[in-house]
């Protein structure tokens, strides 16, 4: 259940689900989820759903991490992103291979613990991992080239918007009860959002644990 040609049978699974970067899908093929989650749930690693990861977190389904990294590949350079909630470090792990740094955030110091360690292991060194409040940014390090976010927040977060950098995407899930994912683009002082399609993201919560 966690050989190659298991997630060869992902990328396909992706490609029928419209998702079209082959970059994207290359290194959705080339990661082992199963490494990002806990043993006794390997055999579920390349289903198309999201799976507990512990402290009350999950991680994304497959999909939707390459669909949001689809959309973070779509920019014209690919410097710096900015990750709000790294979770496991499956999405952070996408992002490293796709941008030159990764600067991603987490507020549960038990669980970035273990993804520190799992991200070295795996050979992955250009994500600068941060326990911290992820819900205003980086500032000091901005402007970023994508600013994607891993957890539903319950309005559009306006304070991350001007973080971009000049045609930088920020990348959202965004609501309560009902979900929805969307993309705000800068393009100079202009902003333009796009309403995506519907999803379903652990709240967005402030403070640290």
């Amino acid at each position: 259940m966690t050989s190659a040609r298991t997630r060869a049978r992902l990328v396909e699974r992706l490609r029928a689900q419209g998702i079209s970067n082959e970059e994207v899908l290359n290194v959705m093929g080339a990661i082992p989820r199963h490494e990002f989650i806990d043993e006794a749930l390997s055999h579920k690693a390349y289903d198309d759903t999201s799976l507990p990861i512990g402290f009350g977190q999950t991680i994304s389904q497959p999909y939707i991490v390459a669909r949001m990294s689809e959309l973070a590949a779509g920019v014209p350079e690919r410097l710096s992103a900015l990750e709000i909630g790294t979770g496991c470090g499956y999405q952070t792990a996408v992002l490293a291979k796709l941008f030159k740094t990764v600067h991603t955030i987490e507020r549960v110091g038990g669980l970035l613990r273990n993804t520190r360690e799992r991200l070295g292991r795996l050979g992955i060194h250009n994500a600068r991992l941060r326990h911290a409040d992820g819900s205003h940014g980086l500032k000091e390090l901005s402007p970023f080239n994508v600013i994607l976010i891993t957890a539903a927040a319950p309005i559009v977060p306006e304070s991350l918007i001007d973080q971009l950098a000049d045609r930088g995407r920020l990348i959202f899930p965004v609501g309560t009860q009902e979900q929805e994912l969307r993309m705000i683009e800068r393009h100079g002082e202009d902003f333009l959002e796009s309403r995506l399609e519907k999803v379903n993201f652990v709240p967005l919560l402030p403070g640290l644990s």
